[in-house]
């Protein structure tokens, strides 16, 4: 089991979207996200976050994989109720990527059926292996807090940027 720790400088790096941000209220991310969803018919959605998650289904929106750890700004909140067909739960402490959650994201994303990752500890990251993993043209979502949300359009270039950021994490391996 190995697990991969952010680094200062890829913490800093981070901070900015990775993808598409489209700032504004709620009622406004998602009348703008529906719009590129039906222009771009993605693949897969892919949520990370609660409050996306949350807003994606109520805007009917419904992500092929959630993956969540039931708080909002640090935070608790009620888990969020959506007919799934699997749940697995993972550990992936804050400011990491584990193997487990990599794995349990790949496995998650081969699957065509809606799937939700709840996740103790923290999920941020983790869009880093949804990008990784998700088929070319599906689409990750995630919150930037108190600007809007962000889309990452799954290309190679952005498979190769994820796998990029992974090879530059601090990794440490337990037997």
């Amino acid at each position: 089991m190995s697990t991969y720790y952010l680094t200062s400088d890829l913490r800093k790096k981070l901070k900015k979207p990775v993808g598409l941000l489209i700032r504004g209220s709620f009622k406004e991310t998602m009348r703008k996200l529906k719009r590129i969803v039906e222009e771009e018919k993605p693949v897969k959605i892919i949520a990370v976050g609660d409050r996306v998650s949350l807003n994606l289904v109520k805007n009917g929106l419904f992500p092929h994989l959630l993956i969540v750890d039931n708080k909002i700004m640090r935070r608790r909140v009620s888990p969020i109720l959506i007919s799934v067909n699997r749940t697995f739960r993972v550990k992936n402490p804050p400011g990491t990527i584990t193997t487990e959650a990599l794995s349990t994201i790949e496995e998650a994303l081969k699957q065509d059926y809606r799937t939700k990752i709840v996740v103790e500890g923290e999920e941020d990251l983790l869009t880093l292996a949804a990008v990784l993993y998700a088929p070319e043209k599906s689409f990750v979502v995630y919150g930037q807090p108190r600007e809007g949300i962000v889309v990452v359009k799954v290309t190679k270039e952005k498979k190769a940027e994820a796998a990029n950021i992974l090879k530059s994490m601090r990794k440490t391996s337990k037997s």
